[in-house]
């Protein structure tokens, strides 16, 4: 099954370089802070399958969802765009939290419940799964449906393989994401964390620029 194989090839070449699993399990680590390894792994597995389940629903769904509401793809990556930049704008700028915050809320850290309602946002959606693989996942599906009927069934369950290897190597970076650190000094990883974050407002902004640039031909 050719069609198989090369639809997971060119699927999980496409996700992986915007997802970056390495890359984001640093701005996770940032985000979640310091969180006992159960509860960190925790989130990690859930984060990763929350992943998986919404590029899936995005691959199956994606385009007649944009379709029922008349959205544009370029819109997508204009909102999408302007809100990643915001989150990295955020993580930026970001001030270091005191020991008494610390102190205070570490019951509640400490079982992760002050983590439960980011599980999709922002650690899923924006951090993990952003904008752009929103448009990779759309413009894949697209394409898979150009195939025959049987082809076509193949080439979605192509995708939907890579989509699940993506959700592992999401689940094994961020679940390891304080053993790849440890041995980083905190302000040198508080600097990496600083230039991932800037990097992340850069590719919101191109994003943007890239949706505001269609739409302007569009209308042109």
């Amino acid at each position: 099954m050719p069609i198989l194989l090369k639809t997971s090839i060119l699927a999980f070449s496409a996700l992986l370089p915007v997802i970056n699993p390495l890359g984001s399990a640093l701005l996770f680590l940032g985000m979640v802070g310091k969180v006992p390894r159960r509860v960190f792994r925790s989130l990690a597995r859930r984060v990763a399958l929350s992943t998986v389940l919404f590029l899936l629903i995005i691959e199956l769904a994606g385009s007649g969802l944009l379709a029922f509401f008349e959205i544009s793809l370029p819109v997508v990556q204009l909102a999408g765009g302007l809100v990643l930049a915001a989150m990295g704008w955020q993580l930026l700028n970001g001030k270091d939290e005191k020991n008494t915050d610390a102190d205070e809320s570490s019951a509640v850290v400490n079982n992760g419940e002050a983590l439960e309602p980011k599980i999709f946002y922002p650690l899923t959606f924006p951090l993990t799964a952003g904008p752009g693989c929103i448009a990779v996942a759309i413009t894949l599906s697209a394409h898979a449906s150009r195939h025959s009927p049987v082809d076509n069934v193949l080439a979605h369950f192509g995708i939907a393989i890579a989509i699940v290897a993506i959700g592992l190597a999401v689940l094994f970076c961020y679940a390891y994401a304080p053993q790849i650190t440890r041995r980083v000094p905190p302000k040198t990883m508080e600097g990496i964390l600083r230039v991932i974050a800037f990097v992340v407002v850069c590719i919101g902004v191109q994003i943007a620029r890239n949706g505001l640039e269609a739409m302007l031909k569009g209308v042109a």
